[in-house]
């Protein structure tokens, strides 16, 4: 087991990494810019170290000086958490070369994985199932073009192979409009990634996105945490998420449960991961695989028990995994709905000092947070300041939980998206269970 981690993050991914250590007998090295002085894990911590200024790219992207902090306090491992650099292939490669262990896959799955056609091909060898598309980057010609979007049917989508995040998509209706937007889509493409590589897909109408969560420990052996269905979206990013997904077919579902499993140890996957999926009419597509932890692990850590940091430092330190398939049981229901510092009517930024801060109780409630009565919100990173986890013994009653603890919740000083999760946790459609991707956005009139 690793002696001493540096955790290369903020904010309650941040702290939730240093539970973790602590749990393991680990110790922590918190690495922090200079508005984050008075995080949370950064006062508890066993050492810390400024890499930078405010900004994110001087400071947590700064690969140079995330590896000097942890030469100068003899780190063994960095734990990236999400978001920065967490799905950064020449990070890991740079941290392996210094001679440091970096928590996730090896540089060249990370690699694979973050380019989309790279990554579907891999998937399609692997029996996972994709969305129809063009088999590899569009060509440069408008003929051919042409006949794989007659080929896979109208609408269809043309995404950037390095893209994310929402960014990097351009749907088309029809053979007109087509080629124009193949070259915006490259345009946009190559401005924001350095990397032009477009490649087109069906384009589903009204899916749903369900995930996978995998733990792999790269040595032969791979297990599945079920599901999560993370639909309410705005402009691509998830707001609330619930495990497991509602309403799934049963015989699509181990079909595809076992596909990713397989694809884990076909590629040699090691550490925490999900594959994300679009829904529809039953049946399963692969989009893309998230190599790290994702935001919404807490839902699948209440259903199954499992404690998915701790067991993602496990296996990077070259562990065996712990758990078997038969061991991970489902037990319940989970949702997450994610506090953000911002205007739930505009969604700009809301920073400032929070003045007040109490956190929701009682049975089956987790807040997951880095917040503290007097603590400053920066305008310099994400808006997201807490996870407000529920649990019941089915999704009745840990939907019930969240209305509770949403209205129990007390954040002052600064706005939040409170007051939308409280509706949505109210909705009926939603209440109901399996709201496609396009539900909220149409909700909050931006469709």
């Amino acid at each position: 087991m690793f002696e001493k981690v540096l955790i290369a993050n903020r904010g309650e991914i941040a702290l939730r990494i240093l539970r973790a250590c602590k749990e393991l007998g680990i110790k922590t090295v918190a690495a922090y810019s200079k508005a984050d002085r008075d995080l949370k894990h950064v006062l508890l911590a066993d050492e810390s170290v400024c890499i930078g200024p405010n900004a994110s790219t001087d400071s947590y992207l700064n690969i140079p000086a995330i590896i000097s902090a942890m030469e100068v306090t003899e780190a063994t491992a960095v734990h990236p958490g999400y978001g920065f650099l967490a799905e950064n292939a020449d990070f890991a490669e740079q941290v392996q070369k210094s001679g440091y262990v970096f928590i996730g896959p090896d540089p060249d799955v990370i690699r694979m994985m973050g380019d989309k056609v790279a990554a579907i091909e891999a998937m399609k060898k692997a029996g996972v199932p994709t969305v129809p598309g063009s088999d590899g980057p569009l060509p440069d010609d408008s003929a051919k073009c042409a006949e794989i979007a007659e080929r896979i049917g109208y609408p269809i989508i043309i995404k950037a192979a390095a893209g994310g995040g929402g960014r990097g998509m351009r749907v088309v209706h029809d053979a007109e409009s087509l080629w124009g937007s193949v070259q915006i889509t490259k345009s946009e493409a190559g401005a924001a990634f350095g990397d032009d590589t477009v490649y087109m897909e069906k384009f589903l109408q009204n899916p749903r996105h369900v995930e996978i969560q995998v733990m792999s420990d790269g040595q032969g052996s791979a297990i599945h945490l079920y599901d999560r269905d993370c639909s309410l979206q705005r402009r691509h990013q998830k707001v609330l998420e619930e495990a497991p997904a509602p309403g799934i077919d049963a015989v699509a579902r181990e079909e595809v449960y076992k596909a990713c499993t397989q694809a884990c140890i076909e590629i040699g996957y090691r550490g925490a991961g999900t594959f994300e999926f679009l829904y529809e009419d039953g049946r399963f597509y692969f989009i893309e695989m998230n190599t790290r932890i994702q935001v919404e692990h807490p839902v699948t850590e209440m259903v199954t028990g499992v404690d998915l940091i701790r067991e993602q430092i496990k296996v990077c330190s070259g562990e065996k995994l712990s758990f078997k398939q038969e061991d991970i049981k489902l037990n319940g229901h989970a949702f997450e709905c994610r506090i953000n510092a911002e205007d739930p009517k505009t969604f700009m930024p809301s920073p400032g000092l929070v003045d007040k801060f109490h956190a929701p109780g009682g049975l089956g409630v987790r807040v997951d947070s880095h917040l503290y009565g007097g603590y400053k919100v920066p305008p310099y990173y994400d808006s997201m300041i807490a996870k407000l986890i529920t649990h019941g013994d089915d999704r009745q009653v840990a939907l019930k939980r969240m209305e509770v603890a949403l209205d129990e919740l007390v954040v002052g000083g600064i706005k939040t998206n409170t007051d939308l999760q409280k509706e949505l946790v109210r909705d009926e459609a939603f209440k109901e269970g399996g709201v496609n991707i396009h539900y909220l956005e149409k909700k909050l009139g931006l469709q």
